[in-house]
């Protein structure tokens, strides 16, 4: 999940052997990660699954990394620092959204489609393991390969999570996996945005200091 780690940092534009198959490769998985969030969101409201949602915001933080990551082959930190804040309120404030529908469905919430949760969970995790294929294969012996597969693999972790929370669901014909799972997710979406607030906020601090020092210089 994003929330675990997926700060997805591009290497050096002069590091990039294939510099124009590298950004391509990046607009597809820009594009799946969109695509799999809509699809998400769409089917969490239709199923009634809150653990669901929380998966899509998880795609919608990966989808902002690729984004960050294509805006920086040609900018500077302080502006990935800036994307980096906007992400980590959006995954803040996501992460309380999902808390508190989860609370409230305790007492008011219907039992989630276990099928329509399943089928998505499966499709997501299809599209992860997609974008970690292509990235692995165009990327080997980069720096970056190990932070690329840990953050599929967490994303995978996610997706298994909302499949065996459909599973609990058709298996029990009640709505506590579904609370249960999305709570978790919530929880580490709650965490990771205040740790890439953190950073973000550091790296804003470095780029300043670096504009007060040549500043001085000149």
């Amino acid at each position: 999940m994003s929330a675990h780690c997926c700060d997805h940092e591009a290497p050096k534009t002069e590091a990039i052997v294939n510099l124009p198959r590298y950004r391509k490769i990046l607009w597809i998985a820009l594009i799946v990660n969109a695509a799999m969030f809509l699809v998400e969101i769409g089917a969490g409201v239709q199923a009634g699954s809150l653990s669901l949602l929380a998966d899509a915001v998880d795609f919608a933080g990966d989808a902002l990394n690729y984004a960050v990551s294509l805006a920086v082959l040609a900018s500077a930190l302080a502006w990935r620092a800036r994307a980096a804040i906007l992400k980590a309120f959006s995954m803040m404030g996501f992460g309380l959204y999902v808390l508190g529908a989860a609370v409230w469905a305790v007492w008011h919430g219907g039992v989630p489609q276990a099928m329509t949760m399943g089928v998505v969970a499966l499709m997501a995790l299809t599209a992860n393991v997609a974008v970690a294929w292509m990235l692995y294969a165009f990327r080997e012996g980069d720096a970056n390969m190990r932070s690329v597969w840990l953050c599929s693999r967490n994303d995978a972790i996610g997706n298994v999570a909302v499949f065996m929370a459909a599973l609990g669901v058709f298996g029990t014909g009640s709505a506590w996996p579904d609370l249960l799972v999305a709570s978790l997710m919530a929880a580490l979406a709650l965490h990771g945005g205040w740790t890439v607030l953190r950073q973000a906020r550091g790296e804003l601090g470095e780029s300043g200091a670096k504009d007060d020092h040549h500043g001085h210089v000149h």
